[in-house]
């Protein structure tokens, strides 16, 4: 049940990242997370949105897109959650390529997406642990409940 975050390659100057901002504005898609790396001639946008299919074709008009599973996890925003679902991964011997969180609408609701080197295997692991996974369905509801 992964979702699917969107990666766009975007110039390093000024500007470029309003304007893939702006594009996706315009599709009329709400963003749910992003993150940027970026290096001294190029960033990767990483997002998570509303609707892939319009995002998607918004951004391919000004750049390279790529589609990439990751997980999304559901925690209590509290100190330390975090923390304990990398235990439960690290214990499972799951790599964490990357991460970045979001929050949703819902006091105490706290997200963290992971690119994991197994999507399966994570997503089993932290079932077998009472922890909740979201899928592209939940993306698309605002509350995140």
């Amino acid at each position: 049940m992964a979702i699917t975050q969107l990666s766009a390659f975007l110039e390093n100057v000024p500007g470029t990242l309003s304007k893939a901002v702006a594009a996706i504005k315009g599709a009329g898609v709400n963003i749910r997370a992003l993150s940027v790396a970026d290096t001294k001639d190029f960033g990767i946008l990483r997002v998570i949105v509303s609707d892939t299919e319009k995002t998607k074709a918004a951004l391919e008009e000004m750049t390279i897109v790529r589609e990439t599973p990751v997980i999304a996890v559901k925690m209590n925003d509290k100190a330390g959650a975090l923390n304990d679902i990398l235990n439960i991964l690290e214990a499972a011997d799951i790599n964490v390529e990357y991460v970045y969180a979001f929050t949703g609408a819902v006091a105490g609701n706290a997200y963290v997406v992971l690119r994991v080197d197994d999507d399966a295997q994570a997503e089993a692991t932290l079932a077998e642990h009472s922890i909740k996974t979201l899928n592209d369905d939940d993306i698309t509801d605002y509350r995140l409940s």
